[in-house]
């Protein structure tokens, strides 16, 4: 086995709530600017420990989100040692394979790859992401008439391939990319959250 992932997932972006990328529409306003961020709570890569990082990407999507070419800067945690790096960027380049594999094989170009401070505190839809200056989103979910948390299954786009997500809104949410040309701050927009087990 390549590697075995477990972990959470939060996603804003300023498409409007519901994000329609997650059932193959075109994004509210013809192009959809994101934060995509992977916790890792534990998991292997060829045998290396990353259990505790995070990788997030900042994008650009042109279009439909299945049509690909996306524009991505990527956020390693600044406590990354070099053979998590190694191991965790062979995962999302796409090298290893699997569910991740697929994923970024939308992705078109890279425009960026930096380690920063990432605090990562989402639990069950609600929470913060900070990306060192770069990125910041806070989460509220949805919920139902019996107070549990909306979620979204069975989906045609997913950047947890195989796990229902959340459903919620980002009270707040900023941006900042000049290689992307974004610059970001947006109230009330899209914002999911998921957990995820990934193996390849």
């Amino acid at each position: 086995m390549a590697y075995h992932l477990e972990g959470r997932l939060l996603e804003v972006c300023n498409c409007r709530v519901l994000c329609p990328c997650w059932i193959g529409e075109d994004p509210d306003f013809g192009t959809c600017d994101t934060i995509v961020a992977w916790r890792f709570d534990k998991g292997t890569i060829n045998g290396v420990d990353v259990a505790g990082r995070t990788i997030a990407l900042i994008a650009h999507i042109p279009g439909n989100i299945l049509e690909g070419n996306w524009r991505a800067a990527v956020y390693l945690d600044d406590k990354v040692s070099a053979q998590q790096e190694e191991a965790i960027l062979g995962v999302y380049t796409g090298k290893l394979g699997g569910p991740v594999g697929e994923l970024v094989k939308l992705i078109g170009e890279v425009v960026s790859v930096e380690k920063v401070p990432i605090t990562f505190d989402v639990q069950g839809g609600k929470g913060t992401l900070k990306l060192g200056d770069a990125g910041y989103a806070e989460l509220e979910p949805y919920k139902n008439a019996s107070g549990a948390t909306t979620t979204l299954a069975d989906t045609v786009f997913s950047t947890v391939p195989g796990a229902p997500v959340f459903v919620g809104k980002s009270p707040r949410y900023r941006s900042k990319n000049e290689k992307l040309g974004i610059n970001l701050d947006m109230k009330n927009h899209n914002a999911l959250q998921s957990t995820f087990v990934f193996d390849a």
